[in-house]
């Protein structure tokens, strides 16, 4: 039996038709829009809309209702809750992987299925019944990208490091960092390392000081103790750090950054997209720290012509940036797979709709019939110029790379 009937024999009749009237389809998104993270819930918040608010399927408008959980997965459960009372059809652009962490198992138990959550997470990308549906690349596609490339352009293993979060989008991204690492024979020192912290468990547990990994906890902006970390490990091994691989939020991130130029360490940084490029540029341009700044994004470049692209520009004016833009291709994909299935706007109809969906989305492609859990396998590294974040070439690895020395 394939995940797809699992799930439907073990989701009621009335669940599928929730969030449905005869004038409305009902959609729900918890996120951050307050707080330490409050740009990455705006951004997406306002992708969704321009791309979906008002649009009409089988004659009935789409609603968006919106909760703010701060980044906060205690305050992502009763938004979830709220919504699911409501009635929604399905749950769409929730930010984070500690708040998905926690509300996935909700979501599964009513049969509402995820959708385009902002996270990499590979909790998101198992093999198991549950109806979820995500547009991005994973953190270990992101994290694997900008360490392979860090190889290809003369960097050795013992000189990557990584400062990462202190809980479940952290850990994401640094089994990404560890399985990079494998594939590029790192020594079998880190690679222990990485496997002692992956198997930690607990709220915010003691990780730093045991390998070339400093960490932070969610929501602050401490960043001396994952500083000293690194530093730790370079006093223990002899190893120098020139990229340090980060999984975290603009915020803390943008603050490590300064923290390590102020120490007088002039290391390359990387960060994954769910960092958030416009705030995290933000942040780095008052902190005069803005050199030597790598992205991966999973959306095309702000610059590009593709028409997806053009068009949300056109629709997102004033909002439009690479996080927004991400929200604006969740809502067309979403919208698309509505308007191409067939019968009644049921939950196991749509799901069933998600699996033969390929499409290009005005230049992005989308496929779900080889990965049913992922439709973009997109990841593009940017560097950051005083004009914003532009395609990485071996060039500016080259310069970067000698600038560090």
């Amino acid at each position: 039996m394939t995940a797809g009937l699992l799930w439907a024999h073990s989701t009621s009749a009335s669940a599928l038709h929730q969030g449905v009237s005869s004038q409305s389809i009902h959609l729900g998104s918890v996120l951050a829009l307050q707080g330490k993270a409050k740009g990455l819930g705006k951004g997406m918040q306002h992708g969704l809309n321009a791309a979906l608010q008002g649009k009409i399927v089988k004659k009935r408008k789409i609603q968006i209702s919106f909760e703010n959980d701060f980044y906060v997965p205690s305050k992502s459960i009763a938004g979830t809750k709220k919504l699911l009372k409501q009635g929604i059809f399905l749950m769409i652009g929730n930010v984070g992987t500690p708040t998905a962490k926690i509300t996935l198992p909700i979501l599964k138990e009513q049969g509402t299925p995820a959708v385009g959550f902002f996270t990499g997470a590979d909790l998101l990308r198992q093999p198991h019944p549950q109806p979820i549906v995500n547009y991005r690349a994973s953190y270990i596609q992101e994290t694997e990208a900008i360490i392979k490339e860090a190889i290809r352009n003369g960097l050795q293993p013992t000189q990557i490091c990584a400062y990462v979060q202190n809980d479940a989008y952290g850990m994401a991204g640094l089994k990404g960092i560890m399985l990079a690492m494998q594939e590029v024979n790192a020594p079998h020192s880190m690679l222990e390392a990485y496997q002692k912290l992956l198997l930690m468990e607990g709220e915010d547990p003691p990780r730093n000081n045991i390998g070339p990994v400093g960490v932070y906890t969610r929501n602050t902006r401490q960043v001396l103790k994952g500083f000293q970390s690194l530093k730790n490990w370079e006093q223990k091994t002899g190893y120098h750090c020139k990229l340090v691989v980060t999984v975290g939020v603009y915020a803390n991130i943008a603050h490590f950054s300064r923290n390590a130029k102020s120490k007088g360490e002039h290391w390359l940084l990387s960060a994954v997209s769910f960092t958030g490029a416009e705030n995290f540029m933000k942040d780095l341009k008052r902190y005069n720290a803005t050199e030597k700044v790598i992205m991966t994004q999973v959306v095309p470049l702000l610059d590009s012509q593709l028409p997806i692209v053009l068009e949300a520009k056109k629709a997102l004016g004033d909002q439009f940036g690479f996080v927004s833009l991400e929200g604006y291709l969740v809502g067309k994909m979403t919208l698309k797979i509505l308007q191409a299935m067939p019968g009644e706007l049921t939950r196991k109809n749509f799901m069933d709709q998600v699996q033969k969906t390929k499409l290009d989305l005005g230049g992005v492609s989308i496929d779900f019939t080889k990965n049913r859990k992922q439709g973009s396998n997109l990841v593009i590294s940017s560097y950051l110029t005083p004009t914003g974040f532009q395609k990485m070439t071996p060039k500016i690895w080259e310069l970067m790379l000698n600038f560090s020395n």
